[in-house]
């Protein structure tokens, strides 16, 4: 795998080609890729979803003939059996042998650490040699699937020997969250990329944004008439996004701790989904149109106060589950007896358009909790002068948007039990995603296919990650002079004071 060899096309000889077309977009093969550079080729990310999602689009015939693999790491030399058994582990598609012993001749491994100015002269040979043999331009995707930290030396050693800037072609850099750790940090990350690339190569991936759910929420908005009237402060009394983990931080010290929930999920993931559900219908659904959309919401979402009453963060102590003890935050390996990072964060949030002021959106998420789920459950304000029946019945009507691990749509409603007399009692209309359509592509596997194609539509741009650091900076500021996180059980529901932050107004959240 180390030696430079000749090119197979994996989109004629193996696998099949996927069809249909989608609204945003189609995963279909590219055309004129020289090279994917992953950076950190045998890291844990890389193992466990880069290099699998990888082999997936070849599976399906969906990668160009043009495409080669070049891994850069320490210890890179040695690691095509470690490749080999993580696609196994973590591909979606069975491993086919054939497929992958296509795929190998495309991956071309470079050992080095980003600090050697020797590694980086021995990929950019290696660049070379495989643009020649292919006589395809100097277009390259450099993919840093390594700690923020990191960004600075490896783009400043790719401008030492000239690849960061195409003499023919065109280059991408794809970067992953933490976006910073708060607003000035993410403007020097920011700084740091802008010196090296411009803007438009940019691609800073969320991979929530490459769920199948997510991207149906613009769907089932703007193609659906029957919902579009009721979208607004008129007829919805609040919206809960929630996002639940049932797992803990174990072996993830170095990076959880003094980062948090709330970084760790709230600014990236979640304020995206309250973006896209609360958004105004863009003139197109290219990138530029959405992103205009979101940027919208997003520099008119803020905070409510007072964050005494209206957030809460915990972290999570020993509990049971089945009989079996779980250790609580301080008892995992790499955390000091005395952290405060908080596992849980609950806050309130509100949005100053026309559509949307005086609704809550309420955002939690939590490690260690009953279960894992991530969903957008819309609550419509229910009739002013609804039936009796139907309020002792505890009838609410609730869109629900399940994003994992059940991907569907639920409507909850109101229905007369068989029998004499009016007796109503909730039931849910859903759609299941798995029943209906074919299996979707991993969220890592729709990314990385755009990335190749140069359609950013699905990656958020600079201004919506400033804005959200704007959103969540005061609530970081005012949890650091507020003591420390409150306890919760672990494989419970979180603390008792995210209960508080709903029932001051009479609304609980949705069960876990």
């Amino acid at each position: 795998m180390s030696e430079v060899q000749q090119s197979v096309p994996l989109s004629s000889e193996v696998g099949g080609r996927v069809g249909g077309e989608l609204v945003i977009g189609d995963i279909g093969p590219v055309a004129d890729l020289s090279s994917l550079v992953i950076f950190g080729i045998t890291g844990d990310l890389a193992r466990k979803k880069l290099v699998p999602a990888i082999y997936d689009l070849a599976h399906g015939g969906q990668l160009p003939a043009g495409f080669d693999l070049v891994g850069f790491a320490r210890d890179a030399a040695n690691s095509e059996p470690v490749l080999r058994e993580s696609v196994i582990a973590h591909a979606r598609r069975p491993f086919d042998p054939a497929v992958w012993q296509a795929l190998t001749q495309r991956i071309h491994l470079v050992e080095g650490s980003f600090d050697d100015p020797g590694g980086f002269t021995q990929l950019a040979s290696l660049l070379a040699v495989l643009d020649q043999r292919r006589g395809k331009p100097d277009n390259y995707v450099f993919y840093l699937s390594v700690p923020p930290s990191a960004f600075a030396t490896v783009c400043g050693q790719l401008a030492v020997v000239g690849l960061n800037r195409p003499a023919r072609g065109w280059r991408r850099v794809v970067v992953e969250k933490p976006f910073g750790h708060d607003l000035p940090s993410s403007r020097t990350l920011e700084v740091v990329l802008a010196q090296y690339f411009p803007p438009s190569s940019i691609y800073r991936i969320d991979h929530y944004l490459g769920k199948e759910t997510v991207q149906n929420i613009l769907a089932l908005r703007f193609a659906n008439g029957m919902f579009e009237p009721l979208w607004n402060n008129r007829h919805i009394d609040h919206v809960q996004i929630t996002m639940a983990e049932s797992v803990g931080v174990t072996g993830r010290a170095g990076y959880y701790d003094g980062v948090g929930a709330a970084r760790d999920v709230i600014q990236n993931h979640l304020l995206q989904l309250l973006a896209l559900i609360a958004m105004e219908e863009p003139v197109g659904f290219d990138a530029d149109s959405i992103a205009a959309e979101k940027v919208k919401i997003l520099s008119a979402t803020e905070l409510l106060g007072p964050l005494d009453e209206t957030s809460a963060r915990g972290q999570y102590g020993p509990g049971i589950d089945d009989d079996v003890r779980l250790p609580g935050l301080t008892e995992e390996d790499g955390f000091p007896a005395d952290s405060s990072t908080e596992t849980f964060a609950a806050l309130t949030v509100g949005i100053t358009t026309r559509r949307w002021a005086g609704v809550p959106f309420y955002i939690r998420t939590g490690k260690r909790l009953a279960r894992r789920t991530t969903e957008i459950a819309v609550t419509f304000t229910p009739p002013a002068h609804g039936s009796p029946a139907a309020r002792a019945a505890g009838v609410s009507n609730v869109l629900v948007f399940r994003v994992q691990p059940d991907d569907g749509i639920e409507l909850h409603i109101g229905a007369k039990r068989p029998g004499g007399g009016m007796q109503i009692q909730p039931v849910s209309l859903g759609m299941d995603f798995r029943s209906v359509f074919d299996p979707a592509p991993e969220a890592y596997e729709r990314l990385i296919g755009d990335v190749l194609r140069g359609d950013g539509t699905l990656f958020p741009r600079r201004a919506e990650v400033e804005h959200s650091w704007r959103i969540i900076d005061p609530l970081l500021q005012h949890w650091a002079t507020a003591g420390r996180p409150d306890t919760y059980p672990a494989g419970t529901s979180g603390p008792a004071s995210a209960d508080d932050i709903l029932s001051r107004s009479g609304r609980v959240w949705r069960t876990l």
